[in-house]
């Protein structure tokens, strides 16, 4: 018996085929849209015209010699090494999940006997983006980076 191919079935395959690819599109949509984690800035505009001004900050930071360097230990609370900075330095921070799944939280730092400063709370498991800002003596550092 011989079967004839007819517009039906070819109706039938562009359907399917379509379909397939309108359904894969919709499920990595609302992937997409369900881990974004929020506005990288409010106003792009804005941002474009600070620009300048930005890396005017960058540059005088630069210049103070600083090095900062923050990492979680063991107990996962943020251990922050300095050198070359003031005594009177002030450390502050602020960790937030990189796709908004956990609030942010503020960090408070306390200096250890080495120097070196240490968070009063530990982060949870998971990824952590870090902002530091270290200030002394008039001047102020910043930094972000994932933990």
């Amino acid at each position: 018996m011989e079967r004839k191919f007819t517009g039906w079935h070819m109706l039938a395959m562009m359907v399917a085929f379509f379909g397939v690819i309108i359904a894969v599109n919709i499920t990595m949509a609302r992937i997409a849209i369900g881990t974004f984690g929020g506005v990288v800035v409010e106003n792009s505009y804005i941002a474009t015209e600070r620009f300048n001004g930005w890396l005017e900050q960058a540059e005088a930071q630069e210049k103070l010699g600083w090095e900062i360097s923050p990492a979680l230990d063991a107990d996962r609370h943020v251990a922050v090494t300095t050198s070359q900075t003031p005594d009177a330095l002030l450390i502050t921070g602020w960790a937030r999940h990189p796709l908004g799944v956990a609030d942010e939280r503020q960090l408070v730092f306390a200096r250890e006997a080495d120097g070196s400063f240490r968070s009063t709370d530990a982060l949870p498991e998971g990824r952590w983006v870090l902002r530091i800002s270290a200030s002394a003596d008039g001047h102020e550092w910043r930094s972000e980076e994932e933990l």
